[in-house]
């Protein structure tokens, strides 16, 4: 992007606690967001929380309203990262030319607490927002000072520091530990499971011999049945069988035998079909009967040879093998198929449970080849960090002095853990030494909230510099602060501005001084219901609202005098 640096071009908000209806202009630079306590500059932050899929709250839906509404408008690299997140959800963004394009995020939250967001113009998760808000906001208030009390945290801010050649050694040995950490597991998996998958093995190999030595056939149980059939019932079979043959044909029937009776039949009609045509036909249809007759008897012929002389033999040996086959289906069933194919699939697991030996083996050259390399790139990484923390320390004590902090030196310490993380082994503490001699603190037991709020800013204006973010909003930063270190935190925030979008809200002229561009939160009341609004103030109105932050008289010539000093200072400093 060359024109402009990506950022929040607008916020809208409507019917979001005391603000009605307001319009946020902000662009690039530094935004102060000022006004009155009660007004409503926490809202703005909180409409800014919606956007980045923070929990929706109903309370803060104004009285009266059916819902709350916020809409803000960014510029972003059209074609990075976050576009690719905002298509993949369905959403688009415009195109601004150069390089750049317009995304456009909206949250509506109901009265009865239902929650909607709208990405790039589509209905998306909540989760979308969160994702999207990671890559384009860094929002810092008194909570996010607890937050930097915490090791993970202050982890992150010193790799934040390091910048891309430490991100690019942890990826190199999160790669590594991942794999380490996976076959490690599947070691100690089959190691413990061995005896269990050697019982298995060992069933399993005599359940195959079983199979194997019975050697079943597809279908040959139901073959079976049909021949057990057959031959329980060999007799009834051969007596059917040669009744009926010899009612057909018989070789000492007296002419009694269907063959007979039709050859008979035949002759007497073929003697006088001669004398009436109709009667050819009908002698015709009885020699085709003769034949069919004929074959007939011929396959029973044929059938009584081919039944066993020895059937009860056979019929044995039959239920023999059926017997052999229930087996089988009993204890591998239900069917005939499964234990088919459990002789099939067996053999590919008995091949997986053989080769344990040889595995575990196999795991345990890598693991031992893979701790080692874990080994080595945590080490590798611990001296990065080490080197990063001795110049963020430095840097971010430079920057203190310059905060009305001058005794005081961030000490950053590096020390290594027995256990590995996907991060590596090191555990990162930021501390407070207040002044030569003292002994350094963690900063949750040895900083004050504005001491706080001074470390964190001069911790971000340091990172600012090797890792950039789009957005910082800082949430009343100067909490507990005054005087000359209310002007050096403005210096900051505009030093910061420089590469960053920077959004503050603050009850500090001397912050509010180095803005380049100054909203304000106006209250109304028609004496039942209290309105807000933003205006964005330049000229005499800028100058009436730095007198008011300052004496809380915004019409005092003094408090006008010393606004207008303080604006050209600001303006000379920045």
């Amino acid at each position: 992007m060359t024109e402009q640096r990506a950022g929040i071009e607008e916020i809208s908000i409507k019917d979001l606690g005391v603000i009605a209806d307001a319009s946020l202009p902000l662009g690039p630079g530094f935004t102060a967001l000022t006004g009155e306590t009660g007004a409503g500059k926490t809202m703005v932050v909180s409409a800014l929380g919606l956007l980045l899929g923070e929990r929706a709250d109903t309370g803060a839906v104004r009285l009266g309203s059916p819902q709350a509404w916020v809409e803000g408008r960014w510029r972003v690299a059209d074609g990075g990262e976050v576009v690719e997140r905002v298509r993949d959800a369905g959403g688009d963004v415009d195109p601004l030319g150069q390089g750049a394009a317009e995304l456009v995020l909206s949250r509506s939250v109901s009265a009865e607490g239902r929650s909607r967001a709208v990405v790039g113009g589509r209905s998306a998760p909540v989760s979308v927002l969160t994702e999207l808000g990671g890559q384009l906001v860094v929002v810092h208030g008194q909570s996010d000072q607890i937050r930097l009390r915490s090791a993970v945290a202050q982890r992150e801010a010193l790799d934040r520091f390091a910048g891309a050649p430490l991100a690019a050694a942890i990826d190199v040995y999160s790669q590594v530990f991942h794999r380490w950490r996976d076959n490690r597991a599947e070691l100690e998996e089959i190691v413990a499971d061995q005896d269990r998958r050697a019982r298995e093995a060992e069933d399993l190999r005599l359940a195959m011999a079983e199979i194997e030595a019975v050697a079943p056939q597809p279908g040959e149980d139901v073959e079976l049945a049909e021949r057990s059939e057959r031959l329980s019932n060999l007799e009834d079979l051969r007596l059917a069988a040669a009744t009926a043959r010899e009612l057909l044909s018989a070789e000492e029937s007296e002419g009694t035998d269907a063959l007979s009776l039709l050859d008979n039949a035949r002759r007497h009609l073929e003697r006088v079909s001669s004398h009436d045509a109709q009667l050819v036909g009908v002698a015709e249809a009885v020699a085709n009967a003769n034949y069919l007759v004929s074959d007939v008897a011929a396959q029973l012929s044929t059938y009584l040879a081919t039944l066993d002389t020895d059937g009860a033999r056979e019929l044995e040996i039959v239920q023999e093998r059926r017997a052999e086959l229930a087996t089988l289906i009993r204890k591998y069933g239900p069917a005939l198929d499964d234990v088919i194919e459990a002789l099939e699939t067996g053999s590919s697991r008995l091949f997986e449970l053989d080769g344990d030996s040889e595995r575990i083996d196999q795991l345990r050259a890598e693991v031992e080849a893979d701790a080692e390399l874990v080994t080595e790139l945590a080490d590798g990484l611990s001296r990065m960090r080490r080197e990063a923390a001795s110049r963020l320390s430095d840097e971010v004590s430079d920057e203190l002095t310059a905060l009305a902090m001058a005794d005081a030196r961030v000490v950053v310490e590096v020390t290594e853990r027995e256990e590995f993380t996907a991060s590596g082994r090191d555990q990162v503490s930021i501390l407070l030494q207040p002044h030569s001699g003292a002994e350094p603190r963690p900063l949750g037991k040895g900083a004050s909230g504005g001491e706080l709020s001074r470390v964190m800013l001069a911790i971000e204006v340091v990172i600012a510099g090797s890792d950039p973010v789009p957005t910082f909003i800082f949430d009343e930063i100067d909490a507990g602060v005054g005087g000359a270190s209310a002007i050096e935190i403005g210096r900051r925030l505009a030093r910061l501005a420089e590469t960053s979008q920077v959004i503050v809200v603050t009850h500090l002229a001397q912050v509010a001084a180095f803005a380049t561009n100054h909203l304000t939160v106006v209250k109304g009341s028609d004496g039942s219901v209290t309105e807000s609004s933003v205006r964005q103030l330049t000229g005499d109105e800028r100058i009436a609202e730095m007198a008011r932050l300052l004496s809380g008289l915004p019409d005092s010539e003094s408090g006008l005098a010393h606004a207008r000093e303080l604006v050209d200072m600001a303006s000379v400093k920045r």
